[in-house]
């Protein structure tokens, strides 16, 4: 899948993961290392809407190559 728009459901910057809603209504895992901005524009806020595309991982559907819109 890819063009996903999400908005951030949860973000733990200390532990660098938190969950983004989809707009087909599925969560799913979001890990810092996917997040497509640099330095400390690097985190995401609840409530902010991004675009991501999904991947099957090992534990479920992960969020890669998020953006902030």
């Amino acid at each position: 899948m890819s063009n996903i728009i999400g908005i951030v459901k949860w973000y733990n910057k200390e532990k660098g993961y938190g969950f983004i809603s989809c707009n087909d209504g599925k969560d799913v895992f979001a890990h810092h290392s996917q997040i497509k901005e640099k330095g400390p524009e690097k985190d995401l806020h609840e409530g902010e809407n991004v675009s991501l595309d999904i991947h099957d991982g090992q534990r479920g559907p992960m969020a890669i190559n998020i953006q902030k819109l």
